[in-house]
């Protein structure tokens, strides 16, 4: 499992977990489980929606620990 740093940047931003969901169009049950790990493996879409709205790149949140 490729931890993401989801849960960082929103918190970083001073965003809850209602505002980042509504900014990338997912609901809040999938943005939780992607926070926590219980859910992996989201949609290339899905993973821009979230770095856009975090004003981030999609390295920076999903990929960064890898080598």
């Amino acid at each position: 499992m490729i931890k993401n740093k989801i849960r960082e940047y929103r918190l970083e931003k001073g965003l809850s977990m209602k505002e980042l969901a509504q900014r990338s169009n997912i609901s809040i049950g999938y943005l939780s489980h992607l926070e926590n790990g219980s859910r992996e493996n989201p949609s290339t879409e899905v993973m821009k929606r979230i770095a856009k709205a975090l004003d981030e790149t999609i390295i920076e949140v999903f990929f960064w620990n890898i080598d």
